[in-house]
């Protein structure tokens, strides 16, 4: 059952008037062999018969991601589970904020118009979007969203380095301060990273694919969900560089971003197309999750 506390409009401070008291989310959802999924709104629904994205009004107490995906579930029969999402581009009003989740299907889903709020859905290939009679924000929106259409966000993190940045004790027990850096990294990987440094800066967080690679006594680490470990046989440096290499090789056009404060490190990642940033932002975000 839908709470619906949410539902109603919002003036915002640039004068518009917004559906959803709680803010609005919807998603962007992109199949590379069938496009993105749109929508065409119901003649009586606000903007009717323009083209958009399933999406409505953020319920209280519930996140963006949830009511994007809630709200797919209910206009266009798309299982939560069956959704992964890969970022998120807000758009701030002051009073009322807008939230497009991106987001890759998980095996081939058959979108179904599920209620009087949608008039059709269709699969619409990217470069075909703008061809269309779009919501007005939606079309405000879409070149800045078709920049991040389908990249994932890839987050190699120099493991000995992040560790080693703060004296904590780390170095009398190697592996269990690799542990603890994975978990905090796993749960970081469910919440998600919003930083300027990031693609997209302002106005864009990631659900990232985390790949932390280990040293030394720092081995033996168990992969856990949201982070995959990789050991280093020798210089964790150069496993980074390959790690870096193959992410590159195996999504072209992937964000893939590489933790560490090593300068020839970061010179090495920056000339295959990554870039870096340093544990001391890293730390901040874990500390915050």
């Amino acid at each position: 059952m839908t709470r619906e506390d949410g539902n109603g409009f919002v003036r915002c401070h640039f004068g518009h008037l917004h559906w959803g008291l709680n803010g609005a989310a919807g998603l962007l959802l992109s199949d590379p062999a069938r496009g993105v999924l749109l929508q065409r709104r119901a003649w009586w629904v606000h903007h009717g018969r323009t083209w958009a994205l399933p999406g409505g009004a953020v319920e209280a107490g519930e996140s963006a991601r949830e009511a994007a995906t809630r709200e797919a579930h209910e206009e266009a029969d798309i299982p939560p589970a069956r959704v992964r999402p890969l970022s998120a581009a807000h758009v701030d009003h002051g009073n009322w904020r807008y939230t497009t989740i991106l987001a890759a299907p998980i095996g081939t889903l058959a979108a179904r118009v599920k209620n009087a709020e949608s008039a059709e859905l269709r699969w619409v290939h990217a470069g075909q979007v703008a061809d269309f009679r779009l919501h007005r924000d939606f079309a405000v929106a879409w070149p800045g969203l078709r920049e991040h259409l389908d990249r994932r966000l890839v987050l190699v993190v120099d493991g000995a380095n992040v560790v080693g940045s703060r004296p904590d004790g780390w170095w009398r027990d190697r592996r269990g301060a690799a542990e603890r850096l994975r978990d905090k990294l796993a749960a970081l990987a469910a919440t998600g990273l919003a930083d300027p440094a990031l693609p997209g800066g302002d106005g864009w967080s990631w659900w990232p694919e985390i790949v932390l690679v280990v040293e030394g006594k720092a081995r033996g680490v168990a992969a856990v969900p949201g982070v995959e470990v990789v050991e280093a046989e020798g210089e964790g440096d150069d496993k980074i560089v390959a790690v870096v290499r193959s992410a590159r090789e195996a999504g072209p056009e992937d964000h893939v971003v590489v933790v560490t404060a090593d300068r020839e490190l970061r010179s090495r990642v920056e000339a295959l197309g990554a870039t870096a940033f340093g544990p001391g932002t890293l730390l901040g975000h874990l500390d915050r999750t």
